[in-house]
């Protein structure tokens, strides 16, 4: 018997990766400062470049890994702190992990009202540009 995978799509890479770039400069930047976040990165904290830079595995796996980073940001997001939401953030951190995404946040470091979320971060992303 043969089995038939398909791979996952660039598009599919791309929204990973968007996911990703939203958690490090829209999420980060309101509960830990810049020092921490740099941190982060050396720690390789949601990195995929160990993956050739795209996420590279089926297509069932990739809606999975996009699922989980979309359920994480709407947890956090919301501001509800609720025993059902922390199980659901650990839940998902478990599959990401389960796919060698490297997240070892807890739920409690996005629950507590944080200074960094009124200061500003060289990880967010501009309010406007200016062309040249």
């Amino acid at each position: 018997m043969v089995k038939v995978l398909l791979a996952s799509t660039h598009e599919q890479d791309t929204k990973i990766q968007e996911l990703i770039n939203h958690m490090y400069c829209t999420i980060f930047p309101d509960y830990f400062t810049d020092e921490e976040i740099e941190q982060f990165e050396d720690m390789e904290i949601l990195h995929t470049a160990n993956r050739n830079f795209e996420y590279c595995g089926t297509l069932k796996e990739a809606f999975q890994v996009i699922s989980c980073l979309q359920t994480l940001i709407s947890i956090v997001e919301c501001g509800v702190r609720d025993e059902v939401y922390e199980e659901m953030f650990y839940h998902n951190v478990q599959i990401l992990q389960g796919f060698g995404l490297f997240f070892p946040l807890s739920f409690d470091q996005f629950t507590e009202e944080s200074e960094c979320r009124h200061s500003l971060s060289v990880y967010s992303k501009a309010a406007n540009q200016l062309l040249i």
